[in-house]
């Protein structure tokens, strides 16, 4: 299977599959969900379970009536009970897919997160995953964490390392090559997370992770640029030809995230994993693009 390096792919890819992924939506109430919900409706890619509050059931109503064979429409009290009732829905095997409308992300989380009925596993690590399409990069970027882990610990590195590499792989990389990211590339005692660089470079080496390249510290600039390695003399599979970036710290991965979609001219997309289905939580400053592909990832990465 030849790797996806754009995110039209994804989505050719998405459609090549013939199958239609039920997505639960929470709260369909704003203009950019409901752009997403038309338009994989349009390019039959998903069908649709709409669990909305009883003050807006009329937006819903209106989705349903434009296509009434691939939406279904469910009510509950508040926006709370709706995300209950979702994440129910995706627990039960009836939506593949949980999808974040006009709700707070914290009040969606709350159910995502609830320990007897949510969708993270007993013991299991929430983590984020952002995909970015650059004009001036030759594939698909990933990168973690932007949203969820504020700084990570060994075991949430490991965590985010895995779960990264199964999306990857999902979209035919069979070796994906893992750059960890720092401001330099020694490691040192003083920032303690190259320390945990060394043990999952170990780990990597050992096989404990799959099939993987995996290299830091090392700065951005030289994950993604052959010519600033060489200027560095330094040499790995990963230099110049990263598929996957991991950051340090949620302040300088959501830097990175925002920089990229401001400046860079970037489309991004991105979901939530180590839930048992996958889970877009969008940000509320994200297009409607970014919504759409960040949906078509989730339904690859979940099949």
């Amino acid at each position: 299977m030849e790797p996806v390096r754009t995110l039209s792919q994804m989505v050719s890819r998405l459609r090549l599959s013939n199958k239609r992924r039920r997505v639960a939506v929470v709260c369909p109430n704003d203009p950019h969900t409901e752009y997403v919900i038309i338009r994989s409706l349009r390019e039959e890619i998903a069908e649709y379970l709409l669990v909305t509050d009883e003050e807006h059931i009329d937006i819903s109503k209106s989705l349903y009536a434009a296509s009434p064979d691939f939406v279904r429409i469910y009510t509950a009290p508040t926006p709370d009970d709706a995300a209950a009732l979702a994440v129910e829905l995706v627990r039960s095997g009836e939506a593949d897919v949980l999808m974040k409308g006009l709700i707070n992300t914290d009040n969606l989380l709350r159910a995502v997160l609830h320990k007897e009925r949510g969708l993270l596993p007993p013991g299991g690590i929430l983590s984020h995953v952002a995909v970015a399409q650059i004009p001036l990069y030759h594939k698909l970027l990933f990168f973690s964490d932007a949203a969820v882990i504020p700084k990570p610990t060994l075991e949430q590195f490991r965590a985010m390392i895995v779960n990264d590499i199964k999306i990857c792989n999902r979209l035919g990389m069979e070796e994906p090559r893992v750059a960890l990211i720092h401001c330099s590339e020694k490691v040192n005692a003083k920032f303690p997370h190259t320390i945990c660089y060394t043990e999952l470079k170990k780990e990597a080496l050992e096989g404990k992770m799959g099939k993987v390249y995996i290299d830091g510290p090392m700065d951005a600039k030289t994950a993604c640029d052959a010519h600033s390695g060489e200027i560095k003399g330094m040499s790995s599979p990963v230099i110049g030809n990263a598929d996957i970036m991991i950051f340090p710290n949620i302040e300088s991965g959501n830097t990175f995230y925002k920089t990229l979609s401001l400046f860079g001219d970037a489309n991004m997309a991105g979901m939530l994993t180590g839930t048992i289905a996958p889970v877009v939580v969008p940000s509320r400053s994200d297009s409607g693009n970014s919504k759409y592909y960040s949906l078509v990832l989730a339904c690859l990465a979940g099949k």
